[in-house]
């Protein structure tokens, strides 16, 4: 894959040789991004489990302490009460029947989270096809799908992530954004990596994290020791 000229120049400001420790890869890669928007950092995480045996999920969310810096578009399903509730809270689109025939009718997908009650899974759960490759189906361990309804939209409007393995057993998550700065990115970092760490399976044998790494949308990626992790 053939890189533009700013990559290249920041790539030299890497020393692919060496981890770093978290501390100097975020600040390295908030000083490598030199794109003209403000850029995603992202963490790439690889684990020594094996998604593939239900024992051996890694899956959670947490509200990270600075926000990921997105505007998240709501949308609660809910019925009777909880539907003022999620008005007040601050759903962007709030409905039931409505909402789920728009979404299966119409392909409509306006939204970045969905968020329901347990009541209303019967409605949600017909559209799984739809959400689930999306990656938008709700979930109770996400805090998705919840009696709480205003509590799960106000996580989600303060910067609520979802983590979890994909098929090669990497967790790929957003930890802010390079305007940030290295101070509030490294809380995100801290904050996201205990929170996996926590969510080690008992049945996971070995080393738990095999590789970390931190990169921004446009730039190149700065691997952190797993030793600096004690798991």
């Amino acid at each position: 894959m053939k890189h533009g000229k700013k990559y290249v120049e920041s790539s030299k400001l890497i020393d692919r040789t060496k981890t770093y420790d978290i501390d100097e890869a975020i600040a390295t890669v908030v000083k490598t991004a030199t794109a003209k928007f403000d850029e995603t950092v992202e963490l790439h995480v690889r684990l020594g489990v094996d998604g593939r045996h239900a024992d051996q999920q890694v899956r959670g969310a947490l509200v990270l302490p600075n926000g990921t810096g997105k505007s998240v578009k709501v949308l609660a399903i809910c019925k009777g009460p909880n539907e003022d509730l999620a008005k007040e809270a601050g759903a962007d689109f709030v409905g039931a029947e409505d909402m789920t025939q728009k979404i299966q009718q119409e392909n409509w997908m306006d939204f970045d989270v969905l968020v329901t009650t347990p009541d209303c899974m019967g409605l949600v759960g017909r559209l799984g096809k739809i959400l689930g490759p999306r990656g938008l189906m709700p979930n109770p361990k996400a805090g998705t799908v919840t009696p709480d309804i205003a509590r799960a939209i106000k996580e989600a409007k303060a910067g609520k992530i979802e983590y979890r393995l994909d098929k090669t057993n990497i967790i790929h998550c957003p930890i802010g954004k390079v305007s940030f700065g290295a101070d509030k990115l490294t809380e995100n970092f801290n904050a996201l990596m205990e929170a996996i760490i926590k969510a080690k399976p008992a049945a996971a044998k070995g080393q738990y994290i095999k590789s970390c790494a931190v990169t921004a949308t446009m730039g190149p990626s700065v691997r952190i020791s797993p030793a600096k992790f004690s798991v």
